[in-house]
């Protein structure tokens, strides 16, 4: 069902070598949605419904979805569904009010003030998938610290389903209901990145895309990223787990087929020095596999060249294949795992101890979800209310100031052979 990799009594050169890891060719699903992306932009509102007929089966009436129908969906919606919502809405609005960065002001003398202003971005197109499943997780992860930023303008795409009429799935649009999300389009894909991008129908161009999706979503953001601002090229979501002989099989192999149920290109790795620990894991796999609702699925990311069960020496070789492989999600069931999570410096997230499990920051750790893939953790950080600011210096400087550091300016200037820069300065002198 999932392979092993032996790596006790061996360092490689490079553990990213020899981690599990799917091949993902973007560059090659580039070239299948650049004509799509053109087609977005030569034929605005019109190519995007005949895109959606071609690839959803249907083509809605109109792009953007009526009021009517997001207060029909809420209404509709399962109390407990919507409960969970609300729960997991407050929760990450909290840690994103907690994170939300201040202006500074810095004195380099009299008169003499630089100021880090944080702006939020003017208009964000969110993306949240309606494929092989509804990620109305997904429409909180990306609303909630856009709003806390302060975006002024929010518009947020989900593919339309044939079984709906033509809109998203019901629970995606209550979600943007609850959440006071208004601008709504029935537009998935790399259709929907490219109407972000360009601008098409009633939807103005964004400044910035967020939000995960299949491998031609990802391609349309790297095709468009000249054109707009990106969060990240997500790919396949993934899940690696360190383990030693204290932990509970049967949570660390339902924590594996949690994140493989996602998609047959998930990944799902356990590194473990355990050799009883993955004796037993791979039983309990067989139990629940079998057991879940979506066992070919499950099966089909478990038996990919992108999970396995990786065999270590010890938790300090298990250590360099986790910062190796750089997970979106990281699982720590160790002893003493608090202290184990504090040596870990590449990963999206990490879960502490057997009561912090992936699932639990999909919807109501009050972390975001919205996480780098593809060893991307190494340079990259989740989705969060940065993600939704830039940072701009305010320069303000007097006559006095300015005369202090003139002779600086002019000398560097000249050194390199840039004289205009330092008269800029000389002239306001008369010299």
């Amino acid at each position: 069902m999932i392979r092993r990799i032996d790596l006790r009594g061996s360092v490689p050169a490079d553990y990213r070598d020899v981690v599990p890891r799917a091949e993902i060719d973007v560059d090659a699903a580039v070239e299948i949605v650049r004509p799509i992306c053109e087609a977005v932009r030569v034929g605005g509102a019109e190519a995007i419904r005949q895109l959606s007929q071609r690839f959803d089966g249907v083509a809605p009436d109109q792009l953007r979805v009526p009021q009517s129908e997001l207060e029909q969906a809420l209404a509709g919606v399962d109390p407990a569904v919507q409960a969970g919502l609300e729960e997991s809405i407050a929760r990450l609005r909290r840690t994103c009010e907690a994170e939300l960065e201040r202006d500074v002001t810095t004195s380099l003398g009299e008169g003499a003030t630089v100021t880090h202003r944080m702006v939020p971005v003017r208009r964000v197109g969110l993306y949240a998938p309606g494929g092989i499943a509804p990620l109305v997780s997904s429409v909180v992860m990306n609303v909630v610290p856009a709003q806390v930023a302060g975006v002024a303008s929010i518009a947020l795409a989900s593919s339309p389903q044939k079984d709906h009429g033509g809109l998203p799935q019901p629970t995606i649009l209550a979600a943007c209901a609850l959440l006071g999300v208004d601008e709504v389009y029935a537009v998935g894909g790399a259709q929907a990145i490219a109407m972000f991008a360009y601008g098409a129908g009633e939807c103005e161009r964004v400044d910035l895309v967020t939000g995960p999706g299949n491998i031609y979503t990802v391609a349309a953001k790297r095709l468009l990223k000249g054109r707009v601002g990106i969060d990240a090229e997500a790919g396949p979501t993934e899940i690696a787990i360190l383990a030693d002989d204290t932990a509970d099989a049967a949570y660390v192999a339902a924590d594996l087929v949690s994140q493989a149920e996602h998609d047959p290109q998930a990944a799902s790795v356990l590194v473990t020095d355990s050799l009883r620990l993955a004796d037993d894991v791979e039983a309990e796999l067989e139990k629940q596999v079998h057991a879940t609702r979506h066992t070919d699925r499950i099966l089909e990311a478990l038996g990919g060249r992108q999970s396995g069960i990786v065999l270590v020496d010890g938790l300090d070789q298990g250590l360099d294949v986790v910062n190796a492989y750089a997970a979106e999600h990281l699982e720590i069931h160790t002893a003493d795992a608090a202290a184990v999570a504090g040596r870990v410096h590449n990963a999206g997230a990490v879960f502490v101890g057997p009561f912090a499990p992936v699932s639990l920051g999909d919807y109501c750790a009050g972390s975001n979800h919205v996480l780098p893939t593809a060893g991307c953790a190494c340079h990259s950080s989740g989705l969060s209310v940065r993600s939704f600011r830039k940072a701009v210096h305010v320069v303000d400087y007097t006559r006095d100031a300015l005369a202090e550091v003139a002779d600086h300016v002019v000398a560097l200037a000249a050194a390199e052979d840039l004289p205009g820069h330092g008269e800029a300065v000389t002239v306001r002198f008369g010299r």
